[in-house]
Protein backbone atom coordinates (compact mmCIF):
# COMPACT_ATOMS: atom_id res chain seq x y z
CA UNK A 1 0.00 0.00 0.00
CA UNK A 2 1.48 3.49 -0.68
CA UNK A 3 2.30 6.13 1.35
CA UNK A 4 -0.60 8.18 0.81
CA UNK A 5 -3.41 5.29 1.02
CA UNK A 6 -2.02 4.60 4.23
CA UNK A 7 -2.91 7.95 5.52
CA UNK A 8 -6.08 7.85 4.02
CA UNK A 9 -6.92 4.90 5.31
CA UNK A 10 -7.01 6.00 9.05
CA UNK A 11 -10.28 7.96 8.35
CA UNK A 12 -11.39 4.68 8.43
CA UNK A 13 -12.09 2.23 11.39
CA UNK A 14 -8.83 -0.18 10.98
CA UNK A 15 -7.49 -3.03 13.30
CA UNK A 16 -4.03 -1.64 14.85
CA UNK A 17 -1.94 -3.85 11.94
CA UNK A 18 -3.16 -2.13 9.49
CA UNK A 19 -0.90 0.41 10.15
CA UNK A 20 2.13 -0.67 9.80
CA UNK A 21 2.66 1.48 6.12
CA UNK A 22 1.83 4.86 7.51
CA UNK A 23 4.05 3.59 10.64
CA UNK A 24 6.96 3.07 8.56
CA UNK A 25 6.62 5.63 6.64
CA UNK A 26 6.72 8.05 10.08
CA UNK A 27 9.85 6.08 10.99
CA UNK A 28 11.83 7.20 7.86
CA UNK A 29 10.94 10.69 8.76
CA UNK A 30 8.88 11.15 5.57
CA UNK A 31 7.61 14.55 6.37
CA UNK A 32 4.81 14.59 3.95
CA UNK A 33 3.28 11.72 5.37
CA UNK A 34 3.64 13.29 8.62
CA UNK A 35 2.16 16.75 7.51
CA UNK A 36 -1.09 14.84 5.54
CA UNK A 37 -1.36 13.43 9.59
CA UNK A 38 -1.60 16.42 10.87
CA UNK A 39 -3.65 18.04 8.91
CA UNK A 40 -6.11 15.09 9.32
CA UNK A 41 -6.59 15.26 13.06
CA UNK A 42 -5.39 18.53 14.05
CA UNK A 43 -8.91 20.18 14.18
CA UNK A 44 -10.49 17.39 16.32
CA UNK A 45 -7.51 17.14 18.68
CA UNK A 46 -8.10 20.94 19.01
CA UNK A 47 -11.70 20.69 19.62
CA UNK A 48 -10.93 17.84 22.33
CA UNK A 49 -8.13 20.08 23.58
CA UNK A 50 -10.50 23.05 24.69
CA UNK A 51 -12.90 20.43 26.65
CA UNK A 52 -9.93 20.76 29.03
CA UNK A 53 -8.30 23.89 28.36
CA UNK A 54 -9.21 27.48 29.90
CA UNK A 55 -8.08 29.46 26.60
CA UNK A 56 -7.49 28.04 23.23
CA UNK A 57 -3.99 29.27 22.99
CA UNK A 58 -3.96 26.57 25.75
CA UNK A 59 -5.48 24.07 23.75
CA UNK A 60 -3.37 24.92 20.68
CA UNK A 61 -0.04 24.25 22.97
CA UNK A 62 -1.56 21.19 23.77
CA UNK A 63 -2.22 19.83 20.60
CA UNK A 64 1.58 21.06 19.61
CA UNK A 65 2.96 18.97 22.54
CA UNK A 66 1.38 16.27 21.16
CA UNK A 67 2.58 16.07 17.77
CA UNK A 68 6.11 16.49 19.20
CA UNK A 69 5.49 13.58 21.42
CA UNK A 70 4.08 11.57 18.57
CA UNK A 71 7.57 12.61 17.05
CA UNK A 72 9.27 11.11 19.77
CA UNK A 73 7.29 8.40 20.40
CA UNK A 74 6.71 6.77 17.07
CA UNK A 75 9.59 4.50 17.09
CA UNK A 76 8.87 3.20 20.49
CA UNK A 77 5.18 2.64 19.05
CA UNK A 78 4.23 -1.19 20.05
CA UNK A 79 0.57 -1.25 17.91
CA UNK A 80 -1.32 -2.37 20.84
CA UNK A 81 -4.21 0.04 19.68
CA UNK A 82 -4.36 1.66 16.07
CA UNK A 83 -2.20 4.99 15.70
CA UNK A 84 -5.09 7.01 15.96
CA UNK A 85 -5.84 6.01 19.25
CA UNK A 86 -2.61 6.01 20.42
CA UNK A 87 -2.45 10.25 19.05
CA UNK A 88 -5.49 11.14 20.95
CA UNK A 89 -4.17 9.07 24.17
CA UNK A 90 -1.33 11.14 23.91
CA UNK A 91 -3.40 14.71 23.34
CA UNK A 92 -5.68 13.23 26.68
CA UNK A 93 -2.87 12.71 28.78
CA UNK A 94 -0.62 15.94 27.74
CA UNK A 95 -4.07 18.11 28.71
CA UNK A 96 -4.19 16.27 32.54
CA UNK A 97 -0.46 16.99 33.05
CA UNK A 98 0.05 19.96 31.93
CA UNK A 99 -3.05 21.39 34.08
CA UNK A 100 -5.00 22.60 31.46
CA UNK A 101 -7.99 20.99 33.48
CA UNK A 102 -8.00 22.90 36.67
CA UNK A 103 -10.62 25.37 35.64
CA UNK A 104 -12.77 23.41 33.52
CA UNK A 105 -12.14 19.59 33.45
CA UNK A 106 -14.77 17.36 35.86
CA UNK A 107 -13.93 13.32 35.32
CA UNK A 108 -15.79 12.23 32.35
CA UNK A 109 -16.93 9.40 33.98
CA UNK A 110 -18.78 11.42 36.64
CA UNK A 111 -21.10 12.73 33.91
CA UNK A 112 -22.86 9.48 33.90
CA UNK A 113 -24.35 10.25 36.98
CA UNK A 114 -26.35 13.00 36.27
CA UNK A 115 -26.51 16.06 33.62
CA UNK A 116 -24.25 18.78 34.21
CA UNK A 117 -27.81 21.06 34.76
CA UNK A 118 -29.46 18.70 36.48
CA UNK A 119 -32.50 17.93 33.85
CA UNK A 120 -33.84 14.83 32.14
CA UNK A 121 -32.30 13.88 29.04
CA UNK A 122 -35.80 13.93 27.22
CA UNK A 123 -38.96 15.85 28.68
CA UNK A 124 -40.57 13.65 30.65
CA UNK A 125 -44.10 14.97 29.10
CA UNK A 126 -43.08 12.80 26.52
CA UNK A 127 -43.80 9.41 28.38
CA UNK A 128 -46.68 10.82 30.42
CA UNK A 129 -49.79 8.22 30.99
CA UNK A 130 -47.96 5.53 29.56
CA UNK A 131 -46.12 2.02 30.88
CA UNK A 132 -42.37 2.59 31.10
CA UNK A 133 -40.49 2.39 27.43
CA UNK A 134 -43.57 4.43 25.75
CA UNK A 135 -43.68 7.52 24.17
CA UNK A 136 -46.88 9.56 24.35
CA UNK A 137 -44.93 12.47 21.95
CA UNK A 138 -42.09 10.30 20.22
CA UNK A 139 -39.74 11.66 18.28
CA UNK A 140 -40.45 13.35 14.83
CA UNK A 141 -39.51 10.62 11.72
CA UNK A 142 -36.74 12.75 9.86
CA UNK A 143 -37.06 10.33 6.70
CA UNK A 144 -40.17 12.41 6.03
CA UNK A 145 -38.42 15.47 5.69
CA UNK A 146 -36.95 16.87 2.87
CA UNK A 147 -33.15 15.99 2.25
CA UNK A 148 -32.43 20.30 1.33
CA UNK A 149 -33.42 21.09 5.06
CA UNK A 150 -31.62 18.03 6.37
CA UNK A 151 -28.78 19.54 5.21
CA UNK A 152 -29.25 22.97 5.03
CA UNK A 153 -26.17 25.66 6.70
CA UNK A 154 -28.83 26.57 9.37
CA UNK A 155 -29.62 22.94 10.53
CA UNK A 156 -25.53 22.71 10.84
CA UNK A 157 -25.23 25.79 12.79
CA UNK A 158 -27.93 24.27 15.03
CA UNK A 159 -26.01 21.34 15.37
CA UNK A 160 -22.97 22.98 16.26
CA UNK A 161 -24.79 25.43 18.91
CA UNK A 162 -26.13 21.55 20.40
CA UNK A 163 -22.64 20.06 20.67
CA UNK A 164 -21.34 23.35 22.16
CA UNK A 165 -23.61 23.46 24.64
CA UNK A 166 -22.92 19.46 25.88
CA UNK A 167 -20.73 19.00 28.78
CA UNK A 168 -17.54 18.33 28.29
CA UNK A 169 -17.97 14.43 28.38
CA UNK A 170 -20.69 14.07 26.28
CA UNK A 171 -19.19 16.58 23.95
CA UNK A 172 -15.96 14.69 23.57
CA UNK A 173 -18.03 11.01 23.23
CA UNK A 174 -19.65 12.79 20.07
CA UNK A 175 -17.38 14.48 18.73
CA UNK A 176 -15.03 11.16 18.28
CA UNK A 177 -18.22 8.45 18.16
CA UNK A 178 -20.74 10.40 15.58
CA UNK A 179 -18.21 13.22 13.86
CA UNK A 180 -14.63 11.80 13.76
CA UNK A 181 -16.73 7.76 13.24
CA UNK A 182 -14.40 6.04 15.99
CA UNK A 183 -15.78 2.93 17.22
CA UNK A 184 -16.80 2.87 21.31
CA UNK A 185 -13.30 0.85 21.58
CA UNK A 186 -11.34 3.21 20.35
CA UNK A 187 -13.42 6.17 22.71
CA UNK A 188 -12.76 4.06 25.54
CA UNK A 189 -9.13 3.91 25.53
CA UNK A 190 -8.72 7.51 24.42
CA UNK A 191 -10.77 8.71 26.98
CA UNK A 192 -10.13 6.01 29.66
CA UNK A 193 -13.87 5.37 30.03
CA UNK A 194 -15.51 2.13 30.44
CA UNK A 195 -18.11 0.96 27.77
CA UNK A 196 -21.10 1.64 29.71
CA UNK A 197 -19.64 4.78 30.73
CA UNK A 198 -19.09 5.85 27.16
CA UNK A 199 -22.60 4.41 26.12
CA UNK A 200 -24.82 6.88 28.36
CA UNK A 201 -22.20 9.72 27.49
CA UNK A 202 -23.32 8.94 23.75
CA UNK A 203 -26.80 8.48 24.66
CA UNK A 204 -27.14 11.90 26.51
CA UNK A 205 -25.19 14.05 23.88
CA UNK A 206 -27.54 12.23 20.87
CA UNK A 207 -30.47 13.08 22.75
CA UNK A 208 -29.41 16.73 23.49
CA UNK A 209 -28.69 17.29 20.01
CA UNK A 210 -31.66 15.25 18.54
CA UNK A 211 -33.88 17.57 20.50
CA UNK A 212 -32.19 20.44 19.04
CA UNK A 213 -32.72 19.83 16.07
CA UNK A 214 -36.66 19.30 16.45
CA UNK A 215 -36.74 22.43 18.29
CA UNK A 216 -35.42 23.99 15.27
CA UNK A 217 -37.64 22.00 13.07
CA UNK A 218 -40.74 22.56 15.08
CA UNK A 219 -40.27 26.23 15.19
CA UNK A 220 -39.73 26.72 10.90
Amino acid sequence: MADNDAIEAQGATRPAWADGPLLDALRRGDERVFASLIDQHTAAMLRLAMLYAPTRAIAEEAVQETWLGVVRGVDSFEGRSSLRTWIFRILVNQAKSSGLAERRHVPLAAETEGDADGQPVVDPVRFRGLPRGYWSSPPNHWDELPEDRLLATETFAVVERAVESLPPGQQAVFELRDLQHWTSAEVCEALDLTEGNQRVLLHRARARVRSAIEDYFDAH
